[in-house]
């Protein structure tokens, strides 16, 4: 932090952290009640993030009728309003005191794995319960988290001294030399695996029936020191309020051909999103990049943001 975070300018935002201050230090049960109406008010006022979550569960889950996928597309924004929260939770307050909440298994594997000293690749994927999932995981392992500088500097402010205070290492996701470094050391690192980052760095491969652009640095980056590749998934369970962690293998991984280990890790982020498909961040445009020939499957949520 440095004197110009303290002009004018800033002070609105200011004033939205320390409101998510006093949020973070609530009982449990009450982030989670706020964390739904944040979420119901969203839904009610979500214009192209609303219409970018009906165009993906339209494509994603098309066996449900149109009422059910909109039941789907409100619990989303439910489930992202209480992420919300969680994420307010796990950057402003340290989270010792919440270990007690977490359910980790395969934490063997990742022990296994890190002894070998070629560094672990832990892919995973955007859920709402990202934050506080990385949180937990780094109280029990040393954890490196490559990531997006966020273009606000509060967000990149409050973010970085948050996870850092809760022990991650952060990488920016363009620093490569740092990330195979790091490897290199032996570091556990957390690859995010489910983005859409152009045709440039991509395979199409289908995810959930559609053909998708799915990064194959992925492949790269295992191949590099021979490390070792797990996958990383979480989920809340509202009835003890607790996170559940999973650390599993992917097996035949990786292989001689990048477009097989996208399929195979689309297949695995698909198997975990249908455990419980309200918790994955559905608002982004997955399928925003399309084949050749092919036109955008965003059309009302792509007009809506051109024009703002």
């Amino acid at each position: 932090m440095n004197y110009r975070h303290l002009h004018p300018v800033f002070w609105p935002g200011w004033i939205i952290i320390a409101l998510a201050w006093c949020l973070a230090h609530l009982p449990l049960g009450m982030q989670f009640w706020l964390g739904r109406m944040l979420g119901k008010l969203a839904y009610r006022f979500g214009g192209t993030r609303l219409d970018i979550t009906r165009t993906n569960i339209g494509l994603c889950f098309p066996e449900l009728s149109a009422q059910e996928q909109d039941h789907l597309v409100k619990e989303i924004f439910i489930s992202t309003g209480i992420g919300t929260i969680e994420t307010a939770l796990a950057w402003l307050r340290p989270i010792d005191p919440h270990r007690h909440r977490m359910k980790i298994t395969g934490l063997e594997l990742l022990e296994t794995a890190e002894r070998a000293g070629k560094g672990v690749l832990l892919v995973g994927a955007h859920f709402s319960t990202l934050d506080i999932a990385g949180a937990l995981l780094a109280s029990v392992c040393n954890l490196d988290a490559i990531y997006r500088k966020n273009k606000n500097p509060q967000i990149e402010l409050i973010m970085s001294r948050g996870r850092k205070r809760n022990k991650q290492r952060l990488i920016e996701r363009k620093d490569t030399r740092q990330i195979l470094r790091r490897l290199k050391q032996g570091a556990t690192i957390w690859y995010g695996a489910d983005q859409d980052y152009g045709r440039k760095h991509s395979v199409f491969v289908p995810f959930f029936g559609v053909e998708a652009a799915s990064i194959t640095a992925t492949t790269r980056l295992a191949k590099f020191n021979d490390s070792a590749v797990l996958f990383f998934s979480h989920y809340r369970n509202f009835e003890d309020k607790t996170w559940v962690l999973n650390i599993s293998a992917i097996e035949d991984y990786p292989s001689e051909n990048p477009g097989s280990d996208a399929r195979i890790i689309n297949a695995i982020i698909e198997r975990e999103i249908r455990k419980h498909p309200e918790q994955y961040l559905w608002l982004h445009r997955r399928f925003k990049t399309r084949p050749n020939g092919e036109p955008g499957l965003y059309g009302a949520a792509n007009r809506r943001s051109r024009s703002r």
